[in-house]
């Protein structure tokens, strides 16, 4: 348990208020004015300081202190002790961000109820903050495909430097969990993880969320930004930022300095950005939504976060591990999966990327029953839909064409989808579709389908005819 700083002038008040808090079973440390105070602070920091208003000899008077230990340690509980108590020092502390304000003489068995909920009050802070940083060093990076494996690769590069970030790629691709590996990996990793949501924050509210304010109402309340000191602050789909807030952390970033909103004084802080975005920023500069200078302070060094159709490979894992994971914390039940099920997961369509599987697996685990194996029957079907006889019900297009143009574009998609699931492996390509590798390239060449590298992995597609010259 951390200790509580008495700070008083007084030392016969020191003494007395020292010697009923040991006798309680807590720890103290005192000091007698504004310097001492603010070393022993800057030595441990308390668990909560009982701070006399009216210091002689000091340099800083109570409210003074007040504002210099909310900004810098704000889960520290703060005190209010005075002789010359009124109700407008009383306010004015509590605007301040005091707990709790008692005039002097005081009564012990009030004291003794303010500290306790005030000691109570910073253990939960503590273990609050405790919580949210297990929850952001749990960050797990799941997958073994190429493409996942280049990324890791990336992150594991700028996890040694202190450099801005920027995460691009499709919504749900795990973009957020990308930047959270970025964090714990790093020396930062004991520090907070701040994300702003750019995309749900109200505009007219951006700036109150990020600077923090000051008011006469509720004195001062910490930022974003004052949250992240030390750590890392996550600009989560930053092409939604308002245009007026751009200007305002493009300055943050140059200066590393602001001000909260209707406030004076400038604070410091000490971040390392990240940002992320599913749009074109390029485009959103042309079209004059993004600004460029803020663009080319936050993309210092790219990093592409391929989505789950370049990185199918990944699809049995990731599903075995979101069914471990709703089994640990939700208690559904802990299902196997089948062959037949992990197939066709890895030929469907995921335009909602790897959050749509999270969601997908979910829902089976929920809606399903008991804990048989998840069959290809408990998957949702796509256009092309295998009924109870064995019949494939064809898709509109596909019905219209003639046999030779149908056989052909089943084929291409068919080898397609067969390719990318096997994340360009010719091989396994061939022995799954039971045919000989030699055939299979043969087969590839006259449907027009080739392989290229895309976000590290083997990825199938079909071949650009060059246009005939006019």
């Amino acid at each position: 348990m951390s200790d509580i700083l008495i700070v008083d002038d007084e030392r016969d008040i020191r003494e007395l208020i020292s010697d009923i808090l040991e006798d309680e079973g807590f720890p103290t440390r005192k000091a007698a004015n504004s310097d001492e105070c603010m070393a022993k602070i800057n030595e441990t920091e308390p668990a909560l300081l009982i701070l006399d208003i009216w210091l002689k000899d000091s340099q800083m008077d109570g409210i003074d202190i007040l504002k210099t230990v909310k900004r810098d340690h704000p889960e520290v509980p703060v005190v209010i002790i005075s002789g010359h108590g009124n109700i407008e020092i009383a306010v004015a502390a509590i605007k301040q961000g005091a707990y709790d304000f008692i005039e002097k003489p005081f009564n012990i068995d009030q004291l003794m109820v303010v500290i306790r909920r005030a000691m109570e009050t910073s253990r939960l802070r503590r273990e609050n903050t405790d919580l949210r940083r297990k929850e952001t060093g749990a960050a797990e990076m799941i997958g073994s495909s190429a493409a996942f494996r280049a990324l890791v690769s990336q992150l594991d590069k700028v996890t040694k430097s202190n450099g801005r970030v920027m995460l691009t790629g499709p919504a749900g691709a795990g973009k957020d969990i990308a930047a959270r590996y970025i964090h714990s990996n790093s020396t930062r990793g004991s520090g907070p993880f701040v994300t702003v949501n750019c995309a749900t924050i109200a505009p007219d509210r951006m700036e109150e969320v990020l600077f923090g304010r000051e008011t006469a109402e509720k004195g001062i309340e910490p930022g974003l930004l004052e949250q992240a000191d030390g750590g890392v602050i996550f600009f989560d789909e930053v092409a939604d930022m308002p245009a007026g807030t751009q200007s305002k952390i493009l300055r943050v970033l140059v200066d590393q300095q602001f001000h909260r909103v209707g406030g004076t004084e400038k604070l410091s802080v000490d971040l390392r950005v990240i940002s992320s975005t599913n749009k074109s920023l390029d485009a959103e500069i042309e079209a004059g939504r993004f600004r460029q200078e803020l663009y080319h302070r936050l993309n210092v060094v790219p990093i592409s976060v391929p989505s789950l159709a370049d990185r199918r490979e990944d699809i049995p894992v990731l599903a075995e591990h979101f069914i471990r994971t709703f089994n640990t914390t939700q208690g559904l039940p802990l299902r196997q999966l089948t062959d037949e099920a992990i197939a066709l997961m890895q030929t469907m369509t995921w335009p909602g990327n790897v959050r749509q599987l999270k969601n997908l697996v979910e829902r089976i685990l929920i809606l399903g029953d008991g804990c048989d194996p998840i069959d290809a029957r408990d998957l949702p079907r796509e256009e092309e839909k295998v009924e109870d006889e064995g019949r494939v019900v064809l898709s509109g297009a596909l019905a219209t064409l003639p046999l030779r143009e149908a056989r052909e574009a089943f084929e291409r998609e068919y080898l397609l989808t067969q390719i990318n699931r096997f994340g360009g492996n010719i091989s396994r390509t061939a022995s799954f579709v039971g045919m000989e590798r030699s055939a299979l390239h043969r087969k590839l060449k006259s449907l027009g389908v080739v392989t290229s590298n895309k976000a590290g992995a083997r990825i199938a597609h079909v071949e650009e005819k060059e246009s005939d010259p006019v």
